[in-house]
């Protein structure tokens, strides 16, 4: 199966930008060859870009405290485990700490490193940080990879109350929905949205072995689906068949 996300608000679309931006730094680093390092440190580079949003940190401590208090609700619930129910407040709570005892945007003692900022205005130039534009930089890739990745992992550690925060955020709304199997009749699939929810995030399952593709279209009151069929090297043509695929609904 193909999982495919959409979101209905821009906050949740900065969200899942940086979800992705993160686990492609934590595979990034696991690796040892410079080439692997040089693309480490541009997406270290791309999440300070997204993240520098003035509005990003106070977004996400109000999810944080928005989560808080829906595990509130949830003391004494007989229904519910009061363990777990502590282990996830516990969590949430570390990581409003954690956001709030950084001191202002998410990065920004790596956008003031000097050591930093030419290779990160370089990168946005083709060839840019080869070895004449930047000597010290190609000093740096020919290193011992324990010590590039150290510098990497040192730097990194900059941002990871916000992608732990992202991380928490993102789990907690995955867990609201509940899975539904539906028919694109004629590779078309349209539902009117439940009335009183505040729906922020679609998840949708296709078989891999169908090779259609979804075109997601939404807003808080109707969703549109619409598959297309893959051609290798052609552009997707909409589909004509009915094909199922798992739906699910976040809040």
């Amino acid at each position: 199966m193909i999982l495919y996300e959409y979101p209905f608000n821009e906050r949740l679309r900065t969200y899942l930008r940086l979800e992705q931006l993160y686990r492609r730094l934590g595979e990034l680093l696991t690796r040892a060859h410079s080439v692997d390092h040089h693309f480490a440190l541009t997406t270290i580079f791309e999440i300070m870009d997204v993240a520098s949003r003035s509005d990003l940190r106070l977004d996400v401590i109000k999810d944080l405290e928005r989560q808080k208090n829906l595990l509130d609700v949830l003391r004494d619930n007989p229904d519910i485990s009061q363990h777990m129910l502590h282990q996830v407040t516990r969590q949430v709570e570390s990581c409003v700490s954690a956001i709030n005892s950084q001191i202002g945007k998410t990065g920004q003692t790596l956008a003031e490193n000097e050591w930093l900022i030419p290779i990160r205005s370089r990168l946005g130039i083709p060839g840019g940080t080869c070895s004449f534009d930047l000597p010290a930089y190609h000093a740096w890739h020919n290193l011992d990879p324990r010590y590039r990745q150290r510098d990497l992992e040192d730097w990194a550690a900059e941002l990871t109350p916000l992608g732990q925060s992202l991380d928490l955020i993102l789990q907690l709304l995955r867990e609201t929905g509940i899975p539904q199997r539906v028919v694109a009749e004629q590779g078309l699939f349209q539902q009117a949205m439940p009335a009183g929810r505040n729906f922020q995030l679609l998840r949708l399952r296709i078989d891999r072995r169908l090779n259609l593709a979804p075109e997601i279209s939404g807003n808080r009151l109707m969703l549109s689906v619409r598959l297309l069929q893959l051609a290798n090297g052609c552009k997707p043509q909409p589909s004509s068949e009915d094909a199922s695929f798992e739906l699910t609904l976040c809040a």
